[in-house]
This record gives structure tokens, sequence and C-alpha cells, in this order.
């Protein structure tokens, strides 16, 4: 008789699940030690064969999937926990420190922040469960914030009509993780200040990430508070009293 845990799972299904949390660990500590992540380095580390990892991840690809979605799992629930310390009424405040915390968990873990988001999303994402497009778990947060922004500023966004036929067909089907569910109904363009929010967050920590602008602006966080206080007008803000610009330099500067 087949055995069940409390959660109704087998006893193979359990050595299955186990199995696979070894391997997302045993490549994080890979990725930690600047090792290339690969399937024989994994199968070596854990004691086993190529041939018996391919049970679990048949290809490489497979195995950046599943490694990049449980690290990304892991690093939004840093988000959202920096985003707890302000209150739920408030979610400007709560994307600045998400946001925040987004760039101080790439600037650390620059070869888990490589593993999520070096993967293109468009090429394959027609090709490959939803769930497993790379950042997911953190695209759905942010986006969240993003509507609960709106819902408190109602902040000026285009028609699907107004924009290029080619970017209105991709906001009608977006394949970037967002719960279009909980947009209100004839607002699908407010996804394309999503879109070039992303683009300006991503772009700039990826620069801070790979060294590719001068060390004093990193150190300082200069360029990022700039190009994140840039986007509160965007979204609805006029802070006219500098508090969200003050709640931006403090965690900036806040030490880890």
């Amino acid at each position: 008789m087949t055995q069940t845990s409390e959660q109704g799972l087998t006893r193979r299904e359990r050595q299955r699940e186990a199995t696979y949390a070894e391997i997302v660990s045993t490549s994080r500590a890979l990725l930690r030690e600047g090792a290339d992540l690969s399937l024989r380095a994994v199968a070596s580390r854990m004691g086993m064969t190529a041939p018996a990892l391919y049970r679990y991840v048949a290809s490489y690809q497979e195995l950046v999937d599943l490694v990049a979605f449980e690290i990304d799992k892991a690093a939004t629930d840093e988000f959202r926990a920096a985003a707890a310390a302000q209150p739920d009424d408030d979610p400007m405040a709560q994307l600045i420190c998400a946001s925040v915390a987004f760039r101080r968990w790439a600037l650390r873990e620059t070869a888990e922040f490589s593993v999520v988001f070096a993967n293109p999303v468009a090429a394959s994402a027609c090709h490959r469960r939803p769930e497993f497009i790379t950042a997911w778990t953190s695209g759905l947060y942010m986006h969240g914030l993003l509507i609960k922004v709106w819902h408190e500023t109602h902040f000026d966004h285009p028609d699907l009509d107004d924009l290029d036929p080619v970017v209105a067909a991709a906001l009608r089907e977006p394949l970037f993780p967002v719960d279009v569910t909980e947009l209100p109904e004839g607002h699908l363009g407010m996804l394309w200040p999503f879109m070039q929010a992303w683009a300006t967050l991503y772009g700039t920590v990826t620069l801070e990430v790979f060294g590719h602008m001068d060390p004093r602006i990193i150190e300082s966080g200069s360029l990022f508070a700039s190009m994140l206080g840039e986007w509160l007008p965007r979204l609805g803000y006029d802070d006219a009293d500098g508090r969200y610009r003050a709640l931006l330099l403090a965690e900036i500067a806040r030490p880890e």
C-alpha cells in the first residue's frame, strides 16, 4: 500500500521533491562559489551520475528554469519583507522599499541575478509553462504593487488605440508576468507604463550589477535614486513634502 504524508504526497513524491530541492540548493551553492552552473557540476556535487540527474531535469535549460524560478521566489520574499515595513495603504512607499530591496539583492547576489534575468523571456515564453518564465514571482509581485498605486492615484496611461499597433497587440496578450484579471476593465494601456517602469528599473540595476558605470555612482546609489525619483510624478505623486524622496534615500543608505 502506498504511504502518504500529511500533505497527501506519496513517499516517492516526497523523495522527488526533496531531490528537486537539493538540485536547487546545490546549484545556488555553485553560483555563490563562482563556479559554472552545469548538469555535470550539479550531478557531481550531489554524488549522482549525469544520466540519473536527467530523470529530474532533462536539459540545461530545464535546470536553469528550475533554479531561476526558485531563486526568484526566495528573492521576492525579501522584496515583500522590505515592503511590509510600510503601511498597506501606502503602496508607493511599499513600491519604493521593494525596488530598493531588488537592487540590494541584485548587487549582493550577482550570479543569482544573472541566472534569473539573463534568460530571454519573449523568445521562449510561448513554449514554456508560464510559472517557469524567468522572474515570474517577482514580476507578479512588483506589477501588483503598481496596480495598487494606480488604484490610489489613477495615474495617466495611454489607451491601446493610441499606441503603436505592435505594442497594443503585445499588451492584449502580454508575455511578461502580470495578472491581467487585476486590471480595471478597459485599462490594458496601463501595461505600457508598467513595461517602461520595469525597463528603467532593470536597466539601471543591470548597469550597476555589471559595473558599467562609474563605481562612485554605484556606491552612492545616485543614479538609482534619480531614476526612481523621476517616476513619482509619472505615477501620480507630486511628493510636495519630500516624504517619498527621503524614504528612498534612507532605504538606499540603510546597511544590510
